[in-house]
């Protein structure tokens, strides 16, 4: 898989030998054999790594940690939570917005598109990098959890002072092993409409993150996001 993606050069050399491993190859294969039965992968092949495209590793600051890449047309680009430009603003998202104008009196814009958020260094990573259209899920167990554990970790050992926010059960579990002492951990239910009124509402997730980073000498994160999707 290493030899056809768009990753940034400071992820190849801290990644180099997970692309090299079986299950990569096994993934890769996986893949291929689900379009070759015609079957519609999202995001699209040269997004599925965005994430660490757009925001390089020594240039992480906050990561927001998601689950499973949206599976309706046109939505997906490689960010979690994060749908294209023109695409309407998924519920999950819609919440977020609401948490960030409670919390920071920002108003939310009319697109979906956190472009501006990874290029200021927020690590957008879904657990699973691709997924079947309208089949959510469908891609979990196929490896992609492995080498996202791996680029937490890589993270979670290599830099210091680094915000993680955890949404919603699965994130809290996959990041459990993120040491406190080391980084500032913020945790609440998920944004979903299922679960938003549990606690994500009120939980203050973008003040808290930049009264962290202003407190250990970092830049605080413009939350605001611009009226026009930056492409």
């Amino acid at each position: 898989m290493k030899r056809d993606i768009k990753l940034h050069e400071s992820w190849q050399a801290v990644m180099a030998d997970e692309f090299e491993k079986p299950y990569m190859t096994d993934l890769r294969r996986f893949l291929l054999e689900e379009k070759k039965q015609g079957k519609t992968i999202f995001p699209p092949g040269q997004q599925i790594f965005s994430a660490m495209d757009r925001t390089p590793f020594d240039k992480v600051k906050v990561v927001i940690l998601g689950q499973d890449p949206y599976h309706g047309p046109g939505q997906a680009h490689g960010l979690c939570f994060s749908v294209q430009p023109g695409v309407a603003p998924p519920p999950s998202l819609v919440n977020i917005y609401k948490e960030m104008e409670s919390d920071l009196g920002l108003k939310p814009p009319a697109h979906g598109c956190l472009n501006s958020w990874a290029d200021q260094g927020i690590l957008l990573l879904n657990a699973v990098l691709t997924v079947e259209a309208r089949k959510a899920g469908s891609h979990q167990g196929r490896g992609w959890e492995q080498l996202t554990d791996r680029v937490i970790r890589e993270l979670e050992e290599r830099r210091k002072n680094l915000v993680f926010i955890l949404w919603g059960s699965y994130a809290r579990k996959k990041g459990s092993f993120i040491r406190k002492d080391r980084h500032f951990v913020i945790e609440s239910p998920h944004p979903s409409p299922l679960s938003s009124y549990r606690g994500f509402f009120g939980s203050r997730p973008f003040s808290r993150t930049n009264e962290y980073l202003e407190k250990t000498g970092q830049k605080p994160v413009q939350w605001q996001l611009p009226e026009q999707a930056d492409l």
